[in-house]
Parts: structure tokens; sequence; C-alpha cells
């Protein structure tokens, strides 16, 4: 549930991107802020919270989070201005990122490196459903009963979670004074990590994989709705179609863990995004094209995340022990860093055709490519066996 809060926060509204531009009479860039702003407090968020879970445990940073996140969101509902809503929006990503982080920190806590990607791959599957049911929800709480219902729905959602967390949640990381908040250690303990060639190139992999899918979650609202049409509460079966790949894909991994390492499943996977990405390069030079060829690759690029998050995620924790909760937050922080350069890439090219969505998700495919061909060179054969 709490791995859900990224989708909840991002999918739910989606729908409402283009009634956000007339309501406040704003241009797209700025309804896009909104969404990068998001992004932006997701990413500095997780080195905050990951850094206070591995120093006092993760059920108490995680509570605070919450807290910040239900109050946030109330806010935005509030929102007078895009300015405004741009500001709450960074607020708000700052209290989702604890949940994000901490729960895969919580994972490295409790389960080996052999069990770690089936869990993952679990977690996906919620990750997964969110953004089948929340596009669809806010939707029709868009038509229904107008886009600040989607906010008020988001801070009830956000204090049941809190209501789970502190009845059900047991700490998995005792406290220790081994992990000191003083400014030079943190920052030393972030350096050994960057300086950890392994652990930075599947993050890598990982981060623009994800750059590549919030690219067609920032882009594909316009170009489905005003480019082709498709009603707001319609949007989201579409959108929901290719989540529904991305949570059969992830539960595919456990079959295919039997036959194939977490890596040889990872080289697979990106050469298909970056075919995926070169075939939506190509349609979107023909704007009068169906919108049912663009529908395909995106498909297939957003469906592979279901491989590529758990796999990479596996690989990029494996020996991180004791310091999970800054690498999970390091780890975050590319990915949502990504996510907010891809959104604002979108955001700032003009939505004429789907063009812009096929530049950025090829740019983020071929970059992913690289990072993983570059980890080949760091192989250790004994580990890989091992993971």
């Amino acid at each position: 549930m709490l791995s859900a809060f990224g989708p909840m926060s991002i999918d739910m509204y989606l729908p409402s991107l283009p009634t956000l531009s007339r309501y406040f009479t704003a241009p797209h860039l700025a309804v896009q802020l909104t969404l990068a702003s998001f992004f932006v407090g997701l990413s500095l968020g997780q080195l905050f919270f990951g850094t206070l879970s591995d120093r006092f445990g993760r059920r108490r940073p995680l509570l605070l989070g919450l807290i910040l996140y239900v109050l946030t969101s109330a806010g935005c509902a509030l929102s007078p201005s895009i300015g405004v809503l741009i500001g709450l929006r960074f607020v708000q990503g700052l209290g989702a990122c604890a949940g994000l982080v901490i729960s895969r920190a919580v994972v490295r806590d409790l389960f080996s490196p052999k069990e770690a990607p089936h869990i993952f791959a679990a977690m996906i599957l919620v990750m997964g459903l969110a953004p089948i049911i929340a596009p669809l929800l806010g939707g029709y709480l868009l038509v229904w009963l107008g886009w600040q219902s989607i906010f008020w729905l988001l801070t009830v959602f956000g204090l049941f979670i809190f209501g789970l967390v502190y009845l059900g949640l047991r700490e998995s990381h005792q406290p220790t004074a081994e992990h000191s908040l003083e400014v030079s250690k943190v920052l030393r303990r972030y350096r050994a990590l960057l300086q950890d060639r392994r652990f930075m190139a599947f993050s890598l992999v990982y981060a623009m994989c994800y750059g590549g899918m919030f690219a067609y979650i920032a882009g594909s609202p316009f170009v489905f709705i005003d480019l082709y049409k498709v009603p707001a509460n319609s949007f989201g079966w579409i959108f929901g179609a290719n989540a529904l790949g991305l949570v059969v894909m992830s539960q595919l991994n456990r079959i295919l863990h039997r036959r194939y390492t977490a890596e040889g499943i990872l080289q697979t996977v990106v050469l298909i995004q970056l075919m995926a990405g070169i075939a939506l390069f190509v349609i979107g030079y023909y704007p009068e094209i169906s919108m049912f060829a663009i529908m395909i690759p995106l498909f297939v690029y957003v469906a592979s995340i279901g491989l590529v998050g758990p796999n990479a995620t596996a690989l990029a924790m494996t020996e991180q022990g004791a310091h999970a909760g800054g690498a999970s937050a390091l780890l975050g922080a590319m990915q949502f860093t990504a996510a907010s350069v891809s959104a604002i890439v979108i955001g700032s090219m003009v939505m004429h055709s789907a063009l812009p969505l096929g530049i950025t998700i090829l740019g983020c495919a071929a970059v992913a490519v690289v990072g993983l061909r570059y980890t080949r060179k760091l192989q250790d054969p004994a580990l890989l066996m091992k993971s």
C-alpha cells in the first residue's frame, strides 16, 4: 500500500491536466510543473527520509511523512492559483516519498537477495493496480465533482494509510547512533554510494526506464485528450490497459527467474524498450496516423517496466545492508529526478503530435541501454549467481 503513494498521487489527477489549464487560465508548461514539482519533492525528500529511517528506524519517519502528505493534499484541493498548487505539490511529494523510500528499505531489512526480486515484483503489482484504478476514478471524479475532489480523496487515502501503518507495521530496523545526522557524515555516506559503480549503473538503468514512463504519464493526457479527443473519463481505460500490462509483466518475473538471472532479464528488456522508443519516434512524424498505432509501442514500453523495476532495484540494493535506507533514497532520487526532467521536457514542447513523447522515451531508453552495457564491465559472476 505504501508503494502506491506515487501512482495514486500522480495518476489520479492526470485526466484533469487539460481542465487545470483552462480553470487557472495557465499554459500547458505551468500545468506540467504541478507534475514536475511533485517529482522534485519525491527526489529531494527521499534523501531526507532515507537518512532518517537509517538513524531512527522505519516507523517514526514514515508516520511523519504521512502527516505531511495528508495536510498538503487538503491544501492542494483549496489552491487559489496554479502557483500555489505547484508549491503544494512539491511539499506533497516530500510527504509521499516517505512511503516509497521506506517500503523499499523494509524489504531489504526482511528478505534475502534471492527473495527480494519476488517481493519487489509483488510491490510492482500494487503499483500497477493503482494506475489502473486511479485515472478511471480521477476521470469520473473530475466529471462529477470537479478537480478538487481528486485531492480530497487523496487526503482520505493518506489518513487511511496512516492508520494502517500506526496499527499494523512493526519496526524492521532498530535505531542506531552509527548513522549520524551530522551533515558531513551524511554526505560521506552518499558519496560512498555515488562511488559504488555497480550500484550507480543499475540505479541509472532504473531511473532512465522510469524517466520514459513519466514522459508517457506527463504527455499522454495531451496526446489522447487534446489531440485525439478522447473524453477525460474514458482516458483512464487507455491508461489502465497499459498499467495492466505492467502488472502482468511484473508477475511474469517470478517465472523468468527460474531460468534467467536478474541481469540477463534486464539486458533483454531494455533492448525491447529501445525498439519501442524507435517505433514511437517514427510514428510521431505522422500526426494523421491512427491513435492505435501510437498505443502499441506505448503499451510495450510501459508493460516492460514491470520487469525492469524489480530486477534493477534488487540488483542495486543487494550489497547495501545496513545502509538500505540511504541506498533506497538515492535510487528513488535518481528515479524522480529523471521523471522531473522528462515532465519538463514534455511540457516545453508543443504537442501537435506524439513526436515529443517519442523523442523523450527514445532518449531515456537509449541511456538505459548504455548504462546496462556498462554494468557488464563490472560483472561479478559469483554475485550474479547468488542474486
